[in-house]
């Protein structure tokens, strides 16, 4: 266990010598184990933001070079399952600050984390009436490494705004982002983000989402019901019907939320899923939750609609009035890179894989170079998507882990109508 760097100015050194390293490896055409393993090292220590960086980088298909691809996620999976734990020390100085203590709530207490992420850790424990419970606490201190980290970011934001083309919105943008983030820190926030969600998808089939214990809820402490099952590799090893009822349940529960709540849940975790024999899936960790406007969640329907339709001038249409966008080089550029992402509602049957995952992360870089185009014809994203690539990019990549054919047309169309229907998005959040 090591102590949490907190200083910006630390956090900020590491960070930059592990961007240096990969760089220096990427830009050798070589990777080797010593310098994957020391980044994962270093991300996995500086948890917060840094730890997030890593885990996106070790899942997320298309962000390391190919001829890199394999040393790199191997070392950077280790963040997957878990970053450095805090001490029990530190535990047991949160628990008696925000609860008073282990005693009171718990007849057991697993001192030993079950899983450590990059903001808190979560001990197996047992209340007094016997129900057994994950108990989520939060990293001693890791709200002033965020905060340092959320300062480093917000250095660029005036570079950004100054660099990119006009429309950019940098600020709007910058301020969302680090306002979801922020939210990760309260925990009290999640549980309601937890609770919202678990009520839109009250008897749906195939999703469940773990009871909290509203007396257990702290600003750095969630507890809720504890769930056994299998891990993303386990569910990976599964037959591909039982795989392809993961993955239909997962898009039900990711695009329902969307259509129908909207909101987004944009931390597409491969640990964040518990999967279960009969195809059904548990939905963990409620933190980074982005909710839409109701404008932006009906042209969203009408993409969608449109999509299962094979209807490609309405689908156009929508993404305009979704985005704004008008015509030019970066409208085009947008128009291609959306029917692409698209791609599984426009088929009967979709395969979802790692190349196509990797290849939407290689059409954005494209859209982004149609930025500057001379014509003028970049306009700013809608604050409220900033975190949209993360969610696809995110989402598709752990779909790709499950490697199997899905219907995902089958799967919206059987709420699309609900959607449609809806006057606003049920998941009222802000």
């Amino acid at each position: 266990m090591t102590e949490l760097p907190k200083g910006r100015w630390k956090r900020a050194l590491d960070m930059a010598k592990v961007g240096a390293r990969a760089g220096a490896a990427w830009a050798a055409q070589r990777g080797t184990d010593a310098a994957a393993q020391k980044s994962a090292e270093v991300l996995g220590n500086l948890r917060g933001l840094a730890a997030k960086v890593g885990q996106t980088l070790s899942y997320v298909d298309g962000l390391i070079p190919s001829d890199q691809r394999e040393v790199y996620e191997t070392a950077l999976k280790t963040l997957q399952r878990a970053t450095p734990p805090s001490s029990l020390e530190n535990v047991m100085t949160v628990m008696r600050q925000d609860l008073g203590g282990i005693d009171r709530w718990f007849s057991s207490f697993d001192e030993v984390p079950a899983a450590s992420a990059s903001i808190g850790q979560v001990h197996k424990a047992v209340l007094h009436d016997g129900t057994r419970v994950a108990v989520k606490v939060q990293h001693r201190g890791i709200d002033e490494a965020v905060e340092s980290d959320l300062k480093n970011i917000g250095m660029f934001e005036h570079v950004v705004s100054l660099a990119g083309p006009r429309g950019l919105n940098a600020g709007q943008v910058f301020d969302e982002v680090m306002s979801r983030l922020r939210a990760e820190l309260d925990y009290r926030l999640e549980a309601r983000n937890q609770n919202a969600f678990a009520a839109l998808h009250a008897g749906t089939a195939g999703i469940k989402i773990p009871r909290v214990f509203a007396d257990l809820v702290s600003r750095r402490v969630l507890v809720s019901e504890w769930v056994d099952g299998m891990n993303m590799d386990e569910a990976s090893a599964m037959p591909e019907d039982i795989r392809a009822r993961f993955a239909s349940n997962m898009w039900r529960f990711v695009f329902r939320g969307n259509l129908v709540g909207g909101a987004f849940n944009a931390d597409p975790h491969p640990g964040n899923y518990i999967f279960h024999d009969d195809g059904s899936v548990h939905f963990l960790d409620f933190g980074c939750v982005q909710p839409l406007p109701d404008r932006l969640r009906r042209a969203a329907v009408a993409a969608h609609e449109a999509a299962l339709l094979g209807d490609m001038d309405a689908f156009d249409r929508a993404i305009v009035s979704m985005l704004g966008t008008r015509g030019g080089a970066f409208g085009e550029a947008t128009r291609v890179y959306t029917r692409e992402l698209f791609q599984p509602l426009f088929a009967p049957r979709f395969r979802m894989t790692h190349a196509y995952a990797g290849s939407l992360v290689q059409s954005a870089q494209v859209m982004k170079k149609a930025m500057l185009a001379k014509d003028g014809s970049f306009v700013g994203p809608p604050p409220q998507l900033a975190l949209m690539n993360r969610l696809q990019f995110g989402f598709y990549s752990v779909l790709g882990m499950l490697d199997a054919e899905v219907s995902y047309q089958a799967v919206e169309a059987a709420f699309l109508e609900e959607a449609a229907a809806a006057p606003r998005g049920r998941l009222q959040l802000d």
